[in-house]
């Protein structure tokens, strides 16, 4: 996924690479975060630094497999945070999420990361349901 951004004029304005994360405590029990595991591959191809402790999930949320498309924005429209703005101030920023349902999760922490000024969130997805 990397080597096609990296090939592709619309990617390059992008500065920085952030996975969507996982609250701590799931994290901790399944052991990795998928998103982040994607994350690492495409900045390591792409050339990009990967920002990984400024975006945080501040309270687990229940499992979305089962909600409507309006149920699972209101179960993560609150939950996302930025620990520090300023690194992500004016920066073209690669939001990294491995898999699209609704796009709930990715709407939620695109709107917190707008609300710094001057950002651009651009979005990658490893798959997509339909």
């Amino acid at each position: 996924l990397g080597s096609e951004l990296n090939g592709s004029e619309l990617w390059q304005p992008v500065d920085m690479i952030i996975p969507v994360p996982m609250h701590a405590r799931k994290q901790h029990k399944r052991g990795f975060n998928q998103s982040e595991v994607i994350a690492h591959g495409i900045a390591e191809t792409f050339g990009r630094p990967l920002e990984l402790s400024n975006l945080v999930k501040t309270e687990k949320t229940e499992t979305q497999t089962r909600k409507t498309r309006f149920r699972r924005w209101e179960n993560v429209e609150t939950v996302f945070s930025i620990v520090k703005p300023e690194r992500l101030r004016s920066k073209n920023i690669l939001l990294v999420d491995d898999v699209i349902t609704t796009g709930s999760t990715l709407e939620a922490c695109t709107q917190k990361i707008k609300e710094i000024p001057g950002t651009r969130v651009w979005l990658v997805s490893l798959a997509m349901t339909v």
